[in-house]
């Protein structure tokens, strides 16, 4: 929105600020960041008085969960609208790349928070049905995906870049939208079942975003794209605006969400967040680098699939318990010490995927 200003500008002026992505980019993150800070305790508040005994506490979960009982959810209520508020200000309106990862974030949000609506109203573990949630996700995907398609340029479309070659691309045809349906609708899933202690999936979120931004801004620009020998992705820089209201948006939530949590994440934040990296990864073209620098949501979801695809033909279990941040809690491992080298891992692999920009 306030890229409009510029037609203010003569060129030399303060208005010529906002036709640079980095300087609407630095905006967002401190719009964001401030929404939190502003709106952080009284919408914690809020949620204690509705919310009653708040999120619901599983009774197979490690024992050292139920002195979290009474903590409220839906606190990714704060991270969206930091984020949103932030994204309209400050981001380009007429980019379409915007408006498909905005309508994937606030999809899978919407999703997510009838889900804990559900949990909360009725004091149960369980909330809107897996299937339900899964077809909800999936048209949203879809949606989102065959704009890709349609916005993303003539040589790129439905083509599956690879890292690490330079100029490779696999013609995926017909197959191109099942395949980023998949890749979105895993992203959300996969950060869903990370948040399972406080901070645990804030960061790496965080850490994600701020790589596929990179990545973004590095694809939307010819020159750098054609420096790194990657795919040049007209309009896609304007994802870092994004990226970065997500990072203040997350760090706002951070600060009540650092153990021990005044809020809970909830569906509400995971599954839209998830959705918006799966989002940024699709429109940029670097859906297999997503694996990458989300390697952590991918073990987390795989440690789910083992774990149940194993007990239901044995009837025994691999990890003591999935996902797999709760088996290093029954070895014994302090939840702080969870988080903090599954957030270092999350570093890791995030430098890992920058740097399949200049492996070629």
């Amino acid at each position: 929105m306030l890229y409009w200003l510029t037609t203010f500008s003569d060129g030399g002026d303060i208005y010529n600020l906002f036709r640079y992505i980095t300087f609407r980019t630095g905006g967002a993150f401190f719009t964001a960041l401030l929404f939190g800070f502003l709106f952080g305790r009284p919408l914690i508040n809020l949620l204690r008085r509705t919310q009653g005994k708040g999120q619901p506490i599983r009774d197979d979960g490690p024992e050292g969960h139920f002195v979290k009982a009474g903590t409220p959810t839906m606190g990714g209520v704060l991270i969206l609208g930091g984020l949103i508020v932030s994204t309209l200000l400050w981001a380009r309106l007429d980019n379409p790349y915007v408006w498909i990862v905005l309508f994937v974030t606030m999809g899978f949000g919407a999703i997510g928070f009838a889900d804990d609506y559900s949990k909360v109203s009725k004091q149960q573990t369980a909330g809107v049905s897996g299937r339900i949630r899964l077809a909800l996700g999936f048209a949203i995907a879809a949606a989102a995906s065959s704009l890709a398609a349609i916005v993303h340029p003539a040589e790129l479309t439905n083509q599956l870049a690879l890292p690490f070659f330079k100029d490779a691309l696999f013609n995926l045809g017909v197959i191109f939208v099942p395949f980023a349906m998949i890749v979105i609708v895993g992203a959300a899933n996969a950060v869903n079942l990370t948040d399972g202690l406080d901070g645990l999936a804030i960061m790496p979120v965080m850490i994600a975003a701020g790589t596929l931004g990179i990545i973004a801004y590095a694809v939307g620009r010819v020159d750098f794209a054609t420096y790194l020998d990657v795919h040049y992705v007209p309009g896609t820089g304007e994802l870092l605006v994004f990226s970065a209201g997500l990072i203040g948006g997350g760090l706002g939530f951070l600060w009540y969400n650092a153990p021990p949590a005044a809020v809970f994440m909830g569906d509400t934040g995971s599954l839209a967040l998830g959705g918006a990296l799966g989002a940024i990864a699709v429109a940029t073209k670097h859906e297999i680098v997503l694996a990458i620098v989300g390697g952590l949501f991918v073990v987390e979801a795989l440690s789910v699939i083992i774990q149940v695809f194993y007990f239901k033909r044995t009837g025994k279990r691999v990890f003591l318990m999935a996902p797999i941040h709760h088996h290093f809690e029954k070895r014994g491992w302090a939840e702080p010490q969870i988080v903090i080298r599954f957030w270092i891992i999350s570093l890791i692999l995030a430098l890992v995927g920058l740097a399949t920009l200049k492996i070629r």
